[in-house]
C-alpha cells in the first residue's frame, strides 16, 4: 500500500513539475514574441492606410510598407470635440482604442449617441494625411463599429475637397466569410471610390443601399449596395460611417478643415 501512495504522489510529483515547466516556456515564449506581434499588427495597419489611400498594394513586404509610409503619410492626434491638432500626445505611439477605455480620455455613449455601438469613444485620435506640395491631398480617418459578429475596424480616404472617397476598408473585424466577411470582397471596396460623402450643408449623406444602387437616381453618388445575405453588417457599416463623420466623430475637425480651407 505504502508503494502504490509512493508511485502515485511521484506521478503527480512529475506531472506537476512537467506543466510548471511547460507554463515557464509559454510565458517566456509569449513575452519574447510580443513585440513581433505588435508590429506586425502596426505593420497590418499601415499596409491598409497604404492601400486604402492608393499608395500601396498588400504584396508589399514590412520593409516596403515602412519605407513608403514614413515617405509619404504624416500622422497627427487631433481633439475631436475641438478639432483641433494636439501636441500632447505622439502619434507614433498614441493609442486611441486605448484612449477609449481610459474613462479620462473618453466619453461614454448611450442610446442614440451610440449608433456605432462602440460604447466609449475617445477624445483623442489619430488622423492620417498624405500632402502634395505642401497641401492636403488625401485625408485617411480612422473609423469603427459593430457589425453583426464583432468591431470593424477601417480607414476611409477621402480626397482633399473632404467630400470624395479615395478608399474604403477594414483591416480587422470577425464577421461571416462569404457574408459579413465579403467587406474585405476587392469588388465591394470598388464601390466606394468618387462616391460623396456629405451634402452642401455638410451633414453626412453617404448610405448602404440594400437591394442595390438605382443608377439613374439623384442620389446614387453617395450610395453603396449593401452586402448580399449580410444586413446586419451592412447596417452596421452605415451606422459607424454615421457615427464618425457626423458631430460626435470627426464632425468638428472636418468643419475646422472646411474652414481653413475656405480662409
Amino acid at each position: 500500500m505504502s508503494s502504490k501512495k509512493e508511485s502515485t504522489a511521484r506521478t503527480l510529483l512529475v506531472a506537476l513539475a512537467v506543466s510548471l515547466v511547460s507554463s515557464i516556456f509559454v510565458a517566456g515564449a509569449a513575452v519574447s514574441l510580443k513585440p513581433v506581434q505588435i508590429e506586425n499588427r502596426q505593420l497590418d495597419k499601415q499596409r491598409s492606410i497604404l492601400a486604402i489611400a492608393g499608395l500601396g498594394e498588400a504584396r508589399m513586404s514590412g520593409r516596403e510598407v515602412k519605407t513608403l509610409f514614413a515617405e509619404r503619410i504624416s500622422a497627427k492626434v487631433v481633439d475631436l470635440e475641438t478639432g483641433d491638432y494636439t501636441e500632447a500626445y505622439d502619434p507614433a505611439v498614441f493609442d486611441p482604442l486605448k484612449a477609449a477605455r481610459d474613462p479620462k480620455l473618453s466619453t461614454a455613449l448611450a442610446g442614440e449617441q451610440d449608433i456605432a455601438l462602440i460604447k466609449r469613444r475617445e477624445r483623442f485620435t489619430t488622423v492620417y494625411l498624405v500632402e502634395k506640395d505642401g497641401a492636403l491631398d488625401t485625408l485617411i480617418l480612422p473609423v469603427r463599429g459593430y457589425g453583426l459578429w464583432s468591431t470593424l475596424h477601417g480607414f476611409m480616404a477621402v480626397k482633399a475637397d473632404l467630400n470624395t472617397v479615395v478608399g474604403f476598408g477594414f483591416y480587422q473585424h470577425a464577421e461571416t466569410p462569404g457574408l459579413g466577411g465579403e467587406v474585405d470582397n476587392p469588388k465591394w471596396k470598388a464601390l466606394w471610390p468618387g462616391k460623396t460623402l456629405f451634402d452642401e450643408a455638410g451633414k453626412p449623406v453617404i448610405r448602404i443601399v440594400k437591394g442595390g444602387v438605382d443608377p439613374a437616381s439623384a442620389d446614387a453618388g453617395h450610395q453603396v449596395d449593401a452586402l448580399a445575405g449580410a444586413t446586419l453588417t451592412s447596417n452596421g457599416v452605415d451606422r459607424l460611417l454615421q457615427f464618425w463623420l457626423g458631430e460626435q466623430g470627426f464632425g468638428s475637425y472636418l468643419a475646422r478643415l472646411r474652414s481653413a480651407q475656405g480662409a
